[in-house]
């Protein structure tokens, strides 16, 4: 079963794909910030972390440099409201990007190619 790690401040659209990936068969685990979800994958190491960009504690940007800091290879999927932020994240190794709001199944469909 492939493990994510799910890192985004709105606790609404967190919680909802949080379901709809664990309904797709994912051992999903979410966090509310940045900070949050590197201190959780330093405990326990994910196979693909969907993170947001723009957040108020830990942003994606620092958020995927200090997990890739950890794991140079792991799969990171990018998400955000704005497209200058995802540029940037596939830039600076992102394996897929996504603009929000996104589809829950194009989402799925990425974990399980880069996972």
């Amino acid at each position: 079963m492939v493990s994510v790690l799910l890192i985004d401040d709105d606790d609404d659209l967190r919680e909802e794909i949080r379901l709809g990936l664990e309904r797709a068969g994912f051992r999903v685990t979410s966090k509310e910030s940045g900070e949050a979800g590197v201190l959780a994958f330093k405990e326990t190491p994910f196979d693909v972390v969907v993170t947001d960009v723009v957040m108020d504690k830990g942003e994606g940007v620092e958020t995927m440099k200090a997990l890739l800091e950890i794991k140079p290879d792991l799969p990171i999927i990018a998400m955000s409201g704005h497209d200058s932020y995802l540029k940037a994240m596939g830039v600076l190794g992102a394996a897929r990007t996504f603009t929000k709001p996104l589809r829950l199944a194009v989402l799925i469909e990425a974990i399980g190619e880069v996972a």
